[in-house]
């Protein structure tokens, strides 16, 4: 779906919010509690019995903290494609390619550095269901973003396609763990709203003031490029908080069931 954004490079902004629609609308009728990713509390309580271990569970902190630190990594390498190649996307015409490419990185590491964020017993079958949900949601959550961008630009763009983005992903994650209510959904929406755009537009920030420091200006070109790395570590951090939160808040039924 992220390379049909590309190809044609033709394609408008338009289109890509059509394709975002139909495939946002289509993951979630698919089935009610998106029970294809067996993540649901029944399935997940099952597979903590047959694994016959004792499980950790993670506390909201050691969610959060698992969140920042694998996240961060992750955002550092989705950043790189836009920091070392991002010149020669954008002027050859495939700005929405490198996009892609970027979520492509996101999606790619993001088994290996977060899985450990749900709630059962690890191995290859946990990769396998982290894979599949972080691919749907981070997806849909990219594809909104960018089509937001692309249609608006400017802050305007960021925020609402941040906002877009981080209510689709919220909705996927929260229907994937089948969470109750619509308190719970809310509070992940905001969570990963409200974090996600502290590190994104803090990040910002900051790569607009490290790269103007006259203190660095001894580093030459290599001032940009730390300066646009530093705005990925920031995101990181931002949005690593926000998914921690958000999936420690998805699995409380999960949480609950452990312990009768």
């Amino acid at each position: 779906l992220l390379f049909s954004l590309c190809c044609p490079l033709r394609t408008s902004a338009s289109s890509a919010v059509k394709g975002f629609c139909s495939f946002f609308v289509a993951a979630l009728c698919e089935n009610a509690a998106m029970n294809w990713f067996k993540l649901d509390p029944q399935s997940a309580l099952e597979r903590i019995k047959a694994s016959g271990t004792p499980m950790h569970v993670p506390s909201l902190k050691e969610s959060v903290l698992r969140g920042i630190s694998g996240f961060t990594v992750m955002s550092v390498a989705g950043f790189a494609p836009w920091v070392f190649l991002g010149k020669w996307f954008y002027q050859s015409g495939h700005e929405l390619c490198m996009y892609a490419v970027c979520a492509f990185v996101f999606i790619g590491l993001s088994g290996l550095l977060l899985h450990s964020l749900i709630i059962g017993p690890g191995g290859r079958g946990s990769l396998k269901r982290f894979y599949a949900l972080f691919g749907v949601a981070f997806t849909v959550y990219a594809v909104a973003w960018i089509a937001a961008w692309m249609l608006l630009r400017g802050h305007t763009g960021g925020v609402v396609g941040l906002f877009a983005g981080t209510t689709a992903m919220g909705c996927v994650l929260a229907h994937a763990f089948a969470a109750r209510g619509m308190i719970a959904i809310i509070k992940i929406i905001v969570a990963l709203f409200v974090l996600n755009a502290l590190g994104y537009f803090g990040g910002g920030w900051i790569e607009g003031s490290v790269s103007h420091l006259n203190a660095l200006s001894f580093l030459g070109t290599a001032r940009m490029t730390l300066a646009q790395l530093l705005w990925g570590v920031f995101y990181g951090i931002g949005f690593g908080a926000g998914l921690g939160y958000a999936f420690h808040t998805c699995q409380a039924r999960i949480r609950d069931l452990l312990r009768i």
